[in-house]
């Protein structure tokens, strides 16, 4: 459905890390830093859908941003595994990450976890089983 989603984050030295580490046991990583921009693009196995997670300063395409200026998203990823949940939840509170709904079984076959990132955004991870 998406070809890619951007994140603006306040803090990138503090967001990269954080995404990296809770994306990784999903299959998610790195695929191109953009040091210009201090951002980075993340994807799986394919080049699309991407995520870029970069600063929110400067203006992007006539919209002037602002860091102090924050608007929370829901973003949620697929996972392969239950163990995939279970690690991308652990290694989110482990860099940064704030608990937002430990592992669970949420019902209709669905188990997913659930993270607020440095900036305030509410990350899931979910696999449908």
């Amino acid at each position: 459905m998406f070809d890619h989603i951007g994140i603006f984050v306040s803090d990138p030295l503090q967001s990269i890390p954080f995404y990296e580490s809770c994306l990784a046991p999903l299959g998610i990583a790195i695929v191109q830093r953009q040091p210009e921009l201090d951002a980075v693009i993340f994807s799986g196995a394919s080049e699309f859908p991407f995520l870029w997670v970069g600063p929110a300063r400067g203006d992007y395409h006539g919209t002037p941003l602002s860091p102090s200026v924050h608007r929370p998203l829901h973003l949620a990823f697929s996972a392969p595994s239950i163990e995939a949940v279970d690690a991308f939840y652990a290694a989110g509170i482990q860099n940064g990450g704030r608990d937002n709904g430990a592992p669970e079984a949420c019902g209709d076959g669905y188990d997913a976890a659930y993270l607020i990132d440095p900036d305030g955004n509410n990350i899931e991870a979910g696999i449908r089983q």
